[in-house]
């Protein structure tokens, strides 16, 4: 079996990292070349370290400058997992040209669009922000109609993707979660940070009225290798839209009621307070709380409660 090769765009970010620690791990068994982009120069030692065999590329997806070099040096890739994303939503908000530059993968699919043959699947970060928000449990083919620019972006990026891709796979995440990497990234992780608060005794408000299937980030990696491995081994076309978010909608208030149950803090601590209390400089949806139906039937992959990866994300901080 030829080596097969795989492009982590958004390489040191958070689930970037997750994903190329999952696949330069199945190397030794699996014949895979292993590749990653990255914005900034150079790539953070660590995690160079972690994965010594995977070919890291400087690449400005604006532009696509650095894409060339990618096919010269590695070569076709035969996945494309772009995790690379303008993915806070004020900061979109404040500068709605840069999200939409830098959400639409127009010089990604440029590139990917100039390779021999539809040889090349391209897996694409979506969000559960391109729904409104006004009921529970949104599936696939339910309206899109995102109340900010991020969300629009994502949007836009999805029709874009769709319209000029022979073969995709457009995953819609909820909130991911899970342990630190390799390198730490900068923004703060949701469980750690209510753990940081909590653990200080303090009582900190939350929101009860916002709800989100939050899903944790080793089940998304598996739905990632899962869609990599389907797709090298049938070799079929693939045009896939799918949810993937945890199996439980969940408040603020409720994910800091978990992060307390399982460190045994102090539970009235949590003040529930509206999101329509707080300015965040963004309009933000109410419930965009996910049908997952199609995830588990598509791919047999039935994601872990948000209590279990609660509990697992805290025993890897502790161990490490």
């Amino acid at each position: 079996m030829c080596e097969k090769r795989v492009l982590i765009v958004g390489g040191t970010g958070y689930l970037g990292q997750h994903l190329l620690l999952s696949f330069s791990e199945i190397q030794q068994t699996t014949p895979y070349s292993l590749a990653f982009t990255h914005h900034t120069n150079p790539p953070p030692q660590p995690l160079l370290r972690a994965i010594p065999h995977a070919l890291p590329f400087q690449v400005d997806l604006r532009a696509g400058h650095g894409l060339d070099a990618v096919t010269q040096t590695f070569g076709q890739p035969d996945v494309v997992v772009n995790c690379a994303a303008l993915s806070v939503p004020r900061a979109c908000e404040m500068d709605p040209a840069a999200a939409m530059s830098i959400n639409i993968p127009t010089a990604l699919i440029k590139w990917i669009s100039s390779f021999s043959g539809n040889n090349t699947l391209l897996i694409h970060l979506s969000t559960d922000q391109v729904y409104e928000g006004t009921k529970s449990f949104y599936k696939e083919d339910d309206e899109t109609a995102p109340v900010n620019v991020y969300g629009k972006s994502k949007v836009a990026a999805e029709q874009f993707v769709s319209a000029n891709c022979s073969n995709f796979a457009i995953l819609r995440s909820s909130i991911i979660y899970g342990p630190q990497t390799i390198s730490p990234v900068p923004k703060s992780l949701p469980i750690q940070w209510m753990d940081s608060f909590l653990a200080k005794g303090e009582p900190l408000e939350f929101f009860h009225d916002e709800f989100r299937c939050p899903v944790y980030v080793k089940d998304l990696v598996t739905v990632i290798r899962t869609l990599t491995d389907r797709w090298i081994s049938e070799c079929k076309q693939m045009q896939l839209l799918l949810n993937v978010g945890g199996p439980d909608r969940v408040s603020r208030v409720q994910m800091a009621e978990s992060v307390a149950h399982a460190r045994n803090y102090n539970t009235s601590l949590i003040k529930p307070v509206s999101a329509s209390s707080v300015d965040r400089g963004v309009k933000s949806p109410a419930d965009i709380s996910m049908d997952i139906t199609k995830l588990i039937q598509t791919l047999h992959i039935s994601p872990i409660s948000y209590a279990k990866g609660v509990r697992l994300t805290l025993d890897a901080e502790a161990s490490s």
